[in-house]
């Protein structure tokens, strides 16, 4: 496998399918000569299915689900349920798929369709294995199957998802993971893409969908594992983001959807996404806020910061490594950094002797925690600073942000957003966009507050 490339999963691929008679194994090995760490083959008919388990069990990185396809459905009966139960049971089986409806086709009858559908989702919940979905001109169908067999229970993936914006946020409403394949490097498929920019990174899978639907470099030829870095790399280009983080981020959703690969614990203290370095060095904050994905887990990005115990200076050092390369370096974490303002300053004024752009994130209730305006001490160590506003007023405030100061909390963190110009060159006052939270009032308390204001989108909890 090569050293250079970033790691990447092919969540979805039928490399039991014919067209891979001939040299299956060279493309399972120039797969993994290319960087993908592990594969997901699947199943579409019983036959395909032990065909799945076979490759699986054959090959360390190859792992199979197994299910009954719209196009088949009409094999589901109390046998092969059974034989998909036993199936299920096996090591290396990580979810039940592909199953769902293609009103495309029709190759089975719709209401055998439905039925298969539904089976196979209550046979999901039983074993407790999540699902993949295959969904084609079936949208509300799909929506109202799931919803109404509670899938929500077990989780899963809309693979090759081609609905809209709106399906893509009750999918994500009940839990589900949306996978796009090469489709999205097609030239006039913009929908797509305006879906896959809509969708949060840690919400989405790459896959092949092999041996179908090639990116636009092959388009017309054999798709194969390989090939989904084609699908990642269109990914990172729409989402801003490099490669690396889009590999580490759909592994990172493929090692929690379906439990196979490793996590990346190196990360803890010293973080990158783009061409940012970011500094977790405490996850105790001074807020309990309603909308923090730490009360749900410690992932940011693909990012383990769950921290058993606070990182000292020379740890952060030498977590930090050379810091030349990147473009800024962040305090931010899961935690309020300015807890820790002995290390911070200790490590700026590091990073400063080496012309390294500073920044920190924080709820900007430092004077609170500290009991004296500790801004003229960050002066000549920080380049730039974002501060949590996120309510125009301190009741909205304290709803949303609970600060452990009660009342006293908002007040502070406008009083810090004011002062913070005189000592910090680049200042911004940021607000999550939380259903109900009035955007444009925050904006304009910013604007009062003499300072930038940025919004940052809310991804729900959970």
């Amino acid at each position: 496998m090569s050293a250079q490339l970033p790691l990447l999963v092919d969540s979805h691929a039928h490399l039991d399918g014919g067209q891979f008679n001939n040299d299956r194994d060279e493309t399972i090995a120039r797969a993994h000569d290319n960087g993908i760490s592990h594969i997901l083959t699947i199943g579409c008919d019983m036959e395909s299915s032990a065909a799945s388990l076979a490759l699986a069990t054959k090959h360390e990185y190859i792992y199979a689900a197994v299910g009954v396809h719209p196009h088949d459905a009409t094999e589901i009966n109390d046998d092969t349920l059974k034989q998909l139960e036993e199936l299920l049971g096996r090591p290396k089986v990580v979810a039940l798929g592909e199953i769902g409806l293609d009103f495309f086709r029709d190759r089975s009858p719709r209401d055998v369709q439905r039925e298969a559908f539904r089976k196979q989702i209550r046979l999901a919940r039983k074993v407790g294995k999540p699902i993949i979905v295959h969904d084609r001109d079936a949208h509300d169908e799909v929506l109202q199957i799931l919803e109404e067999e509670n899938a929500a229970e077990v989780g899963g993936v809309l693979h090759c998802f081609s609905g809209d914006v709106a399906m893509a946020k009750k999918c994500l409403e009940m839990g589900f993971y949306l996978s796009f394949p090469g489709t999205i490097t097609y030239p006039k498929n913009e929908a797509a893409r305006d879906v896959v920019r809509a969708v949060p990174i840690d919400k989405i899978l790459v896959e092949t969908d092999c041996p179908y639907l090639s990116p636009q470099k092959f388009r017309g030829k054999r798709n194969e594992p390989a090939y989904v870095r084609y699908t990642a790399e269109k990914v990172a280009e729409i989402k801003g983001l490099t490669i690396e983080d889009v590999a580490r981020v759909t592994s990172r959703n493929c090692f929690d959807l379906f439990g196979f690969g490793e996590v990346d614990q190196s990360t803890k203290i010293a973080y990158q996404i783009r061409n940012s370095l970011y500094l977790n060095i405490t996850n105790r904050c001074t807020n309990h806020c309603i909308f923090c994905a730490k009360f749900s887990d410690y992932v940011v990005k693909g990012h383990e910061l769950f921290l058993e115990r606070e990182p000292t200076v020379g740890e952060v050092k030498q977590a930090i490594g050379d810091p030349s390369s990147y473009d800024e370096v962040v305090f931010c974490g899961y935690g309020e950094p300015l807890l820790r303002l002995d290390l911070i300053k200790e490590i700026a004024g590091w990073l400063k002797q080496q012309g390294v752009k500073v920044r920190i994130n924080s709820d900007g209730q430092a004077n609170l925690v500290h009991k004296r305006n500790i801004l003229p001490e960050l002066a000549g160590l920080v380049d730039a600073i974002s501060v949590s506003l996120n309510a125009p007023n301190a009741d909205e405030y304290q709803r949303l942000c609970q600060s452990g100061f009660g009342s006293d909390g908002y007040q502070a963190v406008k009083d810090f957003i004011r002062q913070a110009p005189e000592f910090i060159p680049d200042v911004t006052a940021t607000a999550v966009t939380v259903p109900g939270v009035d955007i444009a009032a925050c904006e304009q308390v910013a604007k009062e507050l003499g300072v930038q204001f940025r919004v940052r989108e809310y991804q729900e909890v959970g």
